[in-house]
């Protein structure tokens, strides 16, 4: 996996034959980078980080844009067109100039006598070590349009799963800002009226009334402060899980006990892990080679260290299936699926099809988990709002008793 605090450098240079380049390379700093160019055969002469943009600049270029790229690479190579050709058709067909400019780069290098997978390496902010390794297999086999089209599949797999469990989550956060944002308006805007009436009334508030106002008004001295304070810890809690190693392995054991967002985390982890090891194996990739990869593709800490543990243990002649039973982390059925894919020597074959089966477990899941949290949202937002106009209009129910 890439190192965490790893950023983006803008660099140029001469390579081995004495051609010009320059391209983005992602590391600590420029002397690391410099170091990292010159193992590729580039000799830097600048390199600075790549400046932010005022405002916005060009379309970031995302993971989805690569499978769109790969897939159609794959489909020009199937068709017989020639590799250097298949790169100018498919940027001319593409709206995003960064995409355009990104594989126009890498047509250049190509056409300039480099392999394809040297031309990727190049940008590693988007074309990451199993992309590469793949893509060099496949040339060194004279099989690349074959093997664009499995990365293809890969990457379309693999980002659908992404979008899934981004709606997952992205579901029970926005509750949870509504509902916030919903109170926060009540408290500020709406009770201040209220307290304004009550000072007339002459008589004690209700507990819960008291309660409300005395809420707002602290919210209307503070709402800024709370803002960023809200702000800071949840910025400054992604800063340390991305930094301190214990705090990501803490919040990816959370992730796993959350009801139903545990098991689609679980389901989905199962997935990702079959799916690469299924690639990678198919492409030729030793077994202890392909478990590197699959441990940097698990997107969980927990998982990754059991997947470098299963590694360790196929190393030194150990089944895959029963290393991963070992571990005590992996499901039933993907380890049964190992256990029949090695015994039978179809493993990327089997794996494939339990890759499928928990995909479409974690796309029901999903639809199922959208189901129940739209009556949950109005629940909220209805004992949110209905508490408040409750609280504000108690003392009015209690004057009228008094008056009766």
């Amino acid at each position: 996996m890439a190192n965490a605090s790893a950023v983006a450098y803008v660099y140029k240079g001469v390579d081995a034959k004495g051609n010009k380049v320059e391209g983005e390379i992602s590391g600590n700093n420029p002397a690391l980078v410099k170091a990292q160019l010159r193992r590729q055969g580039i000799i830097a002469n600048r390199v600075q980080k790549k400046p932010k943009p005022l405002f916005g600049g060009s379309k970031k270029i995302k993971p989805a844009d690569i499978a769109l790229f790969t897939r159609q690479m794959a489909t020009m190579m199937k068709a017989g067109v020639p590799l250097v050709q298949s790169f100018e058709i498919v940027a001319d067909g593409l709206d995003k100039p960064g995409v355009k400019e990104l594989i126009m780069k890498i047509r250049e290098d190509v056409a300039s006598g480099t392999a394809f997978a040297e031309a990727l390496r190049k940008h590693p902010l988007y074309f990451d070590d199993l992309f590469c390794n793949l893509v060099a297999s496949g040339e060194q086999s004279g099989s690349l349009e074959t093997m664009l089209d499995r990365i293809a599949t890969y990457k379309e797999k693999t980002e659908s799963l992404k979008a899934k469990i981004k709606k997952a989550m992205t579901y029970p956060i926005a509750v949870i800002i509504v509902a916030i944002v919903v109170t926060a308006i009540l408290l500020i805007k709406v009770v201040p009226q209220f307290a304004s009436t009550f000072q007339n009334f002459g008589a004690d508030l209700p507990a819960f009334t008291l309660f409300v106002v005395n809420l707002s008004e602290w919210m209307q001295a503070n709402w800024f402060y709370a803002l960023l304070t809200l702000i800071i810890t949840i910025g400054g809690t992604l800063e340390v899980k991305k930094r301190n190693k214990k705090v990501a392995q803490f919040f990816d054991r959370l992730s796993l006990k959350i009801p139903i967002i545990g098991q689609i985390t679980y389901n989905s982890i199962a997935a990702r892990f079959g799916r690469t090891l299924s690639t990678t194996f198919a492409a030729g990739v030793p077994l202890i080679e392909a478990l590197k990869s699959v441990a940097g593709a698990t997107g969980n800490c927990i998982y990754e260290e059991a997947t470098l543990k299963i590694r360790d243990s196929v190393s030194t002649g150990v089944p895959l299936n029963v290393a991963m039973r070992q571990t005590g982390l992996y499901p039933t059925m993907l380890i049964q699926m190992a256990a029949i894919g090695e015994e039978s020597g179809a493993l990327d074959e089997m794996l494939s099809k339990a890759a499928d089966f928990y995909e479409e477990a974690v796309d029901n899941m999903v639809d199922n988990l959208t189901t129940l949290l739209e009556p949950m949202i109005m629940a909220v937002l209805g004992v949110l709002v209905g508490g408040l106009m409750v609280a504000m209009y108690l003392p009015i129910f209690n004057l009228g008793n008094v008056i009766g």
